[in-house]
């Protein structure tokens, strides 16, 4: 991994568990800011306990998400609440950010919240918002928080070109999805963009502890959200059995990596 990342992740293989905050204020179904909290932080210690390596606080529930140029300072402020209670709560483990749509607004929250990464989409096709984000973050002193960026290949053919495009933006790691929201990669896919990829590489989407095992070879890490889920729902709550059979299957690769 690239300096930035190892450091973060100082065990192979890690698992980032992921925390769906609740609805930002003035998104439909929201509620009481406290019982979000609340609730992300119950979640957090849960996690911690049962052995992940990082956390990544996301308004998943703010979906559909607006533009960065319309994502509100109520947002910014809720996800900072909240990140700010996750890393009181996670101990020593690494906390990122991901704000749908709005790279800077979770670049916002993570240096407000002393958070470790953030998480960024859609830089293979807007180049300039990666050159505005890190413009931005240059303005914030803030080089030293690491970017994970998405990018989610139809299919093998895909692969090249895809992981080009979004390397060229300048991330500090990729993330590869599968071809719809909570479904997973082919593990070919996964096996082209290793081979095309110069940076680290987490695999996520549609993630869990029957699964997992088929993408170890390729990945640096992982981020799982639905996968430690009930039911596999990412609205769900935390699932006890679902993470530690996740964890499980993860220890045993290292375990498998250390013998070889």
């Amino acid at each position: 991994m690239s300096d930035l990342v190892r450091d973060l992740f100082p065990r192979p293989k890690p698992v980032v568990a992921v925390i769906h905050a609740g609805p930002s204020p003035g998104v439909p179904g929201a509620g009481s800011v406290r019982s979000a909290v609340d609730r992300a932080v119950a979640e957090t210690r849960l996690l911690v306990e049962l052995g992940v390596d990082g956390l990544l606080v996301e308004n998943a529930h703010d979906a559909p998400a607006l533009r960065e140029d319309e994502t509100g300072p109520e947002v910014v402020a809720y996800m900072t609440h909240v990140a700010v209670a996750v890393r009181r709560n996670a101990g020593r483990l690494p906390v990122g950010v991901r704000v749908l749509h709005a790279d800077r607004a979770a670049l916002a929250v993570a240096v407000g919240a002393h958070c470790q990464f953030v998480r960024v989409d859609g830089w293979a096709q807007e180049h300039a918002a990666a050159a505005r984000f890190h413009r931005y973050r240059e303005g914030l002193g803030a080089g030293s928080i690491p970017v994970l960026a998405d990018l989610r290949p139809p299919g093998p053919d895909d692969v090249p070109a895809l992981v080009a495009a979004v390397e060229a933006a300048r991330p500090d790691a990729l993330v590869v999805l599968g071809p719809s929201v909570g479904t997973p990669s082919a593990p070919g896919v996964v096996d082209a963009v290793r081979a095309e990829a110069s940076l680290p590489l987490f695999c996520g989407g549609g993630l869990d502890g029957y699964n997992l095992l088929d993408y170890v070879d390729a990945a640096d890490g992982f981020l799982v959200g639905s996968g430690l889920k009930e039911d596999g729902r990412w609205q769900a709550p935390v699932c006890e059995p679902e993470v530690r059979r996740l964890i499980g299957a993860v220890e045993y690769a290292r375990g498998q990596e250390v013998r070889q």
